[in-house]
Parts: structure tokens; sequence; C-alpha cells
């Protein structure tokens, strides 16, 4: 069952590498990403480090995944749950925790934390749905879900829910609608 995970593991290099060249108009070429981009190599150390975990190689999966860290300032650790074409710009300072979900086409930048808020067993990091973007440094904490096509804005605390196609900012973040909507009625 591993070798059949890593087999999959290797046929996702080129979307990987497709998709980052999507995302960031500085990647110039396909050889560029793949051998200069640490959020790609950390996608990709994770995908190895989750098809050793799914294999029951507990520690393997560890090590291979600290070793990524290591490498590439990104933290992922190897039982979260994460979709096809995940794009780290930039790579450093990224965590992602054990019981994380995150779909498919999401982007996120630098300094990002999926972070948990319980010291128990339990699904205690954040859900992203498919299609979401995490500017630089934003803190999601929880188990909250951040809906299909949704923005989080760069250093954004999250701490709650953020419906599909919305865009969330702020210290706690709240919808930007709202949030410019609550300012003019203040200053009325």
């Amino acid at each position: 069952m591993v070798f059949d995970t890593l087999a999959g593991v290797l046929g996702t290099i080129t979307e990987d590498i497709r998709t980052a060249r999507t995302k960031d108009p500085a990647a110039r070429s396909a050889v560029t990403v793949a051998l200069l981009y640490s959020g790609v190599h950390a996608v990709w150390g994770y995908r190895v480090a989750h098809a050793l975990w799914r294999g029951g190689f507990r520690f393997a999966a560890r090590f291979v995944s600290q070793a990524g860290r290591l490498l590439t300032g990104v933290e992922i650790h190897p039982a979260a749950d994460i979709g096809r074409r995940l794009f780290i710009d930039h790579g450093a300072g990224v965590v992602i925790g054990e019981t994380a979900e995150v779909g498919d086409d999401v982007l996120l930048y630098h300094g990002v934390t999926l972070g948990g808020d319980s010291m128990r067993r339990e699904k205690r990091h954040p859900t992203l749905g498919d299609g979401v973007t995490v500017g630089a440094n934003a803190t999601l904490l929880g188990d909250i879900s951040v809906g299909e096509a949704a923005s989080i804005g760069a250093g954004s605390v999250v701490v709650e829910d953020v419906p599909p196609g919305v865009t969330a900012a702020g210290v706690p973040a709240e919808p930007v609608e709202d949030a410019a909507r609550s300012r003019r009625t203040q200053s009325r």
C-alpha cells in the first residue's frame, strides 16, 4: 500500500510544478520551480510523509516531516489531510497542524499557521475549502472552517468560521464588507 501511495506522490510532481508556475508570476521555468521552490519541496516532503503515516510507519513519517521542516522552514504534520495543487508561496514559517484539512487549489503565503486550540486528541485544527487563499502571517486557530474560494487577509487572526467566497481580515478577523459597514455606521 505504501508503495502504491508513493507512486501517486510521484504522479503529482508535474501538477505541483504547473500550479507554481500558474500562481507565481516569478516562476520562469519548470526547472526553476523543481529545484528552487521551498514551498513546493515542502509539499512533496509532506506527500511522502503522509504516505508513510497512512501505511502505519509513524516514526518514519515524523522523521521525513521534520527533515522537510529543517530543509524548507515549513512544518506540515504527516497526519494532516491536504488536497491537490496546494501552493505555498515563499515557504518560510508555514505550520500546518495534525488535524488540519486543506482542500484542492489552496494558496498559502509565508508565515501562515493552521494551529490547534486544544490539548485533547480531537479535531483541533482548521479546515480550508477548495480555492482558499490565506495571506502572509495569518493565523487560523481551532476547529474552524474557511469556505470554498474564501480569502484571509495578511496578518489576520481567524478564530471563527468564514463563509464561502468571503474575504475576512483583521484581529480578530471579520468579513471585510461587514467591517467597512460597521466603521461607516460608527462614524455617523
